[in-house]
């Protein structure tokens, strides 16, 4: 029997520089199909691993743990997220858990500044009249959308993806840019210029909100009917952190009604969205497939540190990226 310690991997695409890693000097197994791992095989390959090298689609609760056994040492998330994985479990039976937080920062900011002008410029509509016929010719108010310059952009969020969004704003001259956190963060908002206030004052202010922040019991569908009437009937709201800081439905509600004038969304409740989805029926919409860090070097790197991760908690050292239980 091999002594090297057994990691079980939930996605058999990730780049194989990380896994290249562990074959090094631990037993790898993984999932053999492009899609996610099913429940009920999840629970029978995790049972007596060292280590599970997990991605954001795995839900990791006390039922996995159970099925893994006493013997598993790391639970590594190749995401910036980790509410997927329930971490007091983890706590309680001296589980550690690593995940990604930095090295997707740039591309994640790079790609909520994109969203953000697709659906503030409303390219996505105009893609579409090029195909179906619907651009007959020039015309002085046809497609025109709302520009960045002069308006007022609102953060829900200002941690490292936030503060990036917000410099990448800069270049575009708003009028100003303000953030709003559990704790004001005066030294990086002066860097770009941005100021604290309340979520009420950037819900009746702003005419863009961009979603930056972390889910929690206090941010989950914190944008719901309530919040959306008291929001700007121009103001655009953009989500690349999680799909449930958004009640759908009544986004749905406040897009069909045009109580908000349209929406940008990397992330949804749920992923993928089904095709018969209300959201998918309406113009003022923008929706990607969850592809924030989907940047080719940074999907590598974020596979190199899950595997440093694992590696570092089983050898009983500092791991690169660990959350704290």
């Amino acid at each position: 029997m091999s002594s090297q310690p057994k990691v079980y991997v939930t996605r058999p695409d990730v780049d194989d520089s990380g896994l290249e890693l562990l074959r090094k000097s631990c037993q790898v197994s993984t999932w053999h199909e492009t899609y996610p791992v099913p429940r009920s095989e999840l629970i029978r390959e995790v049972a007596g691993k060292d280590a599970l090298y997990c991605a954001l689609t795995d839900t990791v609760n006390k039922e996995v743990l159970d099925a893994a056994g006493p013997q598993l040492k790391c639970v590594a998330t190749i995401s910036v997220g980790y509410d997927h994985i329930d971490v007091e479990e983890c706590r309680k039976r001296g589980i550690r858990v690593g995940y990604t937080p930095d090295v997707l920062t740039d591309a994640t900011a790079e790609l909520t500044l994109a969203l953000l002008l697709a659906t503030n410029r409303r390219l996505f509509e105009a893609n579409k009249q090029v195909y179906n016929g619907g651009w007959k010719s020039w015309a002085p108010m046809w497609m025109c959308g709302q520009g960045l310059k002069g308006s007022r952009v609102g953060l829900l969020g200002f941690g490292r993806i936030g503060q990036e969004i917000a410099a990448r704003i800069v270049p575009f001259k708003p009028a100003e840019i303000t953030y709003t956190t559990r704790t004001p963060r005066p030294e990086e908002a002066a860097a770009v210029n941005a100021r604290y206030v309340d979520f009420d004052e950037m819900l009746r202010k702003s005419d863009i909100i961009v979603v930056c922040c972390a889910l929690t019991p206090e941010t989950k569908e914190i944008f719901n009917a309530a919040a959306f009437q008291k929001m700007k009937s121009n103001c655009i709201l953009i989500n690349t952190a999680r799909g449930a800081v958004v009640d759908q439905k009544a986004l749905y509600e406040a897009l069909k009604s045009n109580q908000i004038l349209a929406a940008g969304l990397d992330v949804t409740t749920p992923e993928p969205l089904p095709l018969d989805d209300p959201l998918l029926k309406l113009d003022n919409v923008v929706i990607l497939p969850h592809i924030g860090s989907a940047d080719i070097e940074t999907r590598k790197e974020m596979s190199r540190i899950t595997a440093r991760n694992i590696l570092s908690a089983l050898a009983g050292e500092k791991m690169e990226a660990e959350v704290k239980l």
